[in-house]
């Protein structure tokens, strides 16, 4: 049973009296009609199916050769047709854009071209925060197109580019429920800032796309245009506020490509990389070694990779994080070859809310191959990889053959998923992981999913189980996970509430799960206000409230709760802020050391204890950024006070830094303690070809500095060299724990 306290209640009538205004009627309006009111007073009404079926685009075969040099001076440019009258969607939703853009398409045998002209009347004004691949693109004026080449209403290409030609390029599945920005294409871009505003041309290979084999191709396709001083966002096929430039069922479409086909798509990149390691106690060595990466299309949908001594040398180290908490934190996977179509396997869905479902169970979870327990490199001998779509299917398959090394046994891994779209945005899939390891273990998982979604409703469920000796799952209990959840949002509410279990024998050695023998409940229902009498300087007002329980399965005893209600600001700059009270209550079963350091425990028992937090993040576009939490109350039978405090600096495009300070201040009734953690980031672009990257970090935990220094040149498309420093050294007497100098050369060879 979930019980309140008064403190709790009062919380509760004060959020609901906020949140107050909400009728059926309101909630049933139609997602596709927009009325409000412009600046002059005058109604603005949009058809958001008439308007995106309005915005269609043709290409034009191009005369001549197209120079990449941002001018559009080219004869050719002057005959395409131009799509433009872009529309915002944030802050004034319906109303043009501040400043107009204009895209021309054109393309030739080999490639795809957008001529775009961002108009500016103060050009000098342009936000440019970064060069290298991959910016962020919210803290950045700029432009984005997206391309449903299967013109399917669900799955598209994304390419970005800021004023001064960084790039950025992703994979986008399922009107972005899965978004995978590791995803790197072979396209090129050139601008030019003018007195007007700022020019661009895209250039992207046809062999960097997926398509059908056709003689003439409709495509989906959307613009969007940030201009970042004043916080907007406009699109040329006019989208609703809850939604951005992955709605590509809401894209405009692009006719007229004739005689155009997909590349060949083979690929072939071999790398070498040599590395002197040193470790305490130890004497340096030295290692050479070398491996080929392979890409083929099988089909213009399909994708085969195949890989061989894998290396993954050259990736960023993990940011460290300090667990107050009895269960396993969640890294995030970096390393290419598990990121590219990672969309594809995930399973289920993502849960809504914050820091408290950052450890959810995940089904697969690719940092389980080629890497221990405890973070260490695993050696890949070889893999291969089949992803993509093939007509209504969805299609991953991953076989890895791991090596010996340590306590760690060879094994072959294998990850099967299937995915199929049914009715109009929905899809059900199956899955099927399997380990087998030196000797008779064995882990497997089957599971199936189902993802309904209809206009503001979506509905989702999964069942899993898994399959290993007795010997590896001891306890009573069931080897199953489910959960089925229902999700409906519209401009002002959102709804989510879901119920899952994971039985206490469910081993999945392929995934991620903090948690076994439990059920979970969880739901969040949150507002969207923005009150035009501050709307000056104040964007958007949340008031939410978040809820989730994990509850023994043998006995129905409560092992954690927690309750929050937040209210979150976001202002016109783009900075925002959040204040609330988490309300917790946990039975810890076992004694278990919170502290090495101190010895510091905390002891078996029932707590229960409310947190009072503050947030607040300045404009990230801005040159000089501050990010500040502050977090205090009880904690288990003592105190908590914590503090984090981020500033960044950024001088151009060409220079950035930011530093995170991480304090924690903990009183228990066994001991006291105070750790820190220390981030720090330094990033220098050359240009956008050449960079350098520092990421630096103290934890006062292990007492250990840490440090990881990148060198990279792109020498040529999807061709690099690295060169990386990573070194240990003990805090407290500054001795020597390891080193490692890494250079490392790709080249990239298509056709």
């Amino acid at each position: 049973m979930v019980r309140f306290d008064a403190t709790s209640c009062a919380v509760v009538v004060a959020l609901i009296s906020t949140l107050g205004g909400f009728s059926p009627n309101a909630a049933a309006q139609s997602q596709n009609r927009l009325q409000n009111t412009s600046r002059d007073g005058s109604a603005t009404a949009i058809d958001y199916d008439t308007a995106r079926l309005d915005r269609r685009l043709e290409a034009v075969r191009a005369a001549g050769p197209i120079t990449l040099d941002g001018r559009l001076d080219e004869p050719s440019w002057a005959s395409a047709p131009m799509a433009t009258h872009f529309i915002q969607n944030d802050p004034r939703e319906g109303e043009p854009a501040t400043y107009d853009t204009e895209v021309r398409i054109l393309y030739d045998d080999e490639a795809l071209y957008f001529g775009v002209f961002a108009r500016d009347g103060e050009p000098g004004r342009l936000t440019i925060n970064d060069l290298k691949k991959d910016f962020n693109t919210n803290a950045s004026d700029g432009f984005r197109v997206v391309l449903d080449t299967f013109h399917d209403a669900r799955n598209g290409y994304t390419f970005a580019i800021n004023p001064s030609g960084a790039k950025y390029d992703a994979q986008m599945v399922n009107e972005g429920r899965e978004r995978n920005a590791d995803w790197d294409g072979i396209w090129d871009v050139a601008t030019d800032v003018a007195e007007t505003g700022w020019y661009a041309e895209i250039r992207i290979p046809f062999r960097t796309l997926k398509f059908e084999n056709r003689d003439t191709q409709t495509w989906g396709i959307n613009f969007e245009r940030k201009l970042r001083r004043v916080n907007e966002d406009s699109y040329w096929s006019p989208l609703p506020r809850i939604y951005d430039l992955d709605r590509v069922s809401m894209a405009g479409t692009l006719e007229g490509l004739r005689g155009v086909r997909p590349g060949m798509n083979l690929r072939f990149k071999p790398y070498a990389a040599t590395a002197s390691t040193t470790n305490r106690g130890s004497r340096t060595t030295g290692e050479l070694d070398a491996g080929l990466d392979v890409k083929y299309g099988v089909t213009t949908g399909l994708v085969w990779d195949f890989t061989v001594n894998t290396d993954f040398s050259q990736v960023e180290v993990d940011e460290q994080q300090i667990n107050f908490t009895r269960f396993s934190l969640f890294f995030p996977e970096k390393r290419d070859f598990f990121l590219e179509n990672s969309g594809i396997f995930q399973f289920g869905s993502q849960v809504q809310g914050g820091a408290n479902r950052q450890n959810e169970m995940r089904l697969f979870f690719s940092r389980r191959i080629g890497l221990s327990d405890e973070g260490e490199p695993l050696p890949i001998l070889a893999g291969t990889r089949l992803t993509g779509r093939q007509g209504l299917y969805s299609v991953g398959v991953i076989n890895i053959q791991q090596r010996a090394a340590g306590a760690a046994a060879a094994a072959n891994i294998t990850a099967l998923r299937l995915r199929r779209d049914i009715l109009a945005n929905s899809d059900i899939g199956a899955v099927f992981l399997n380990k087998d390891a030196s000797g008779p273990h064995f882990n497997r998982v089957a599971g199936m999913d189902a993802n309904f979604r209809f206009g503001y409703l979506s509905l989702n469920g999964y069942a899993a189980r898994t399959f290993s000796p007795e010997a590896a799952t001891p306890g009573r209990g069931n080897a199953f996970s489910t959960r089925a959840g229902v999700d409906w949002e519209n401009r002002e509410w959102r709804f989510q509430v879901g119920h899952g279990s994971i039985g206490e024998q469910f081993n999945d050695e392929l995934g991620f799960a903090p948690r076994l023998g439990v059920h979970n409940v969880d739901a969040w229902v949150g507002r969207r206000l923005r009150p035009a009498a501050v709307s000056g300087w104040l964007r958007q007002m949340q008031p939410h409230w978040e809820f989730d329980m994990f509850t023994r399965q043998d006995d129905g005893g409560l092992e954690t709760r927690f309750v929050g209600y937040h209210y979150n600001f976001n202002f016109q700059d783009g900075s925002n802020a959040e204040v609330g009270v988490n309300h917790y209550a946990e039975e810890v079963p076992t004694a278990f050391t919170i502290n090495r350091g101190s010895g510091t425990r905390v002891n078996a028992g029932r707590y229960e204890y409310p947190e009072y937090f503050g947030f607040w993040r300045t404009n990230e576009a801005a040159r000089v950024s501050l990010l500040t939490r502050v977090n205090a109350g009880p904690f288990y039978d003592g105190d908590r006070r914590s503090i984090a405090v981020g500033p960044s600096v950024r001088v151009d495009e060409t220079f950035n830094a930011a530093v995170n300070l991480q304090v924690n201040d903990i009183s228990l009734s066994t001991g006291s303690f105070v750790t820190k953690l220390v981030t720090t980031r330094v990033n220098y672009n050359f240009n956008t070809k050449m960079f350098f990257n520092a990421l630096i970090q103290y934890n006062s935990d292990n007492h250990q500095w840490t440090s990881n220094l990148r060198f990279n040149i792109i020498h040529r498309p999807l061709s690099d060299f690295f060169l990386v420093y990573n070194e240990r050294r003990d805090e407290r007497s500054g001795i020597l724990l390891s080193r490692a100098v890494i250079a490392k050369m790709t080249y990239l060879m298509a056709f």
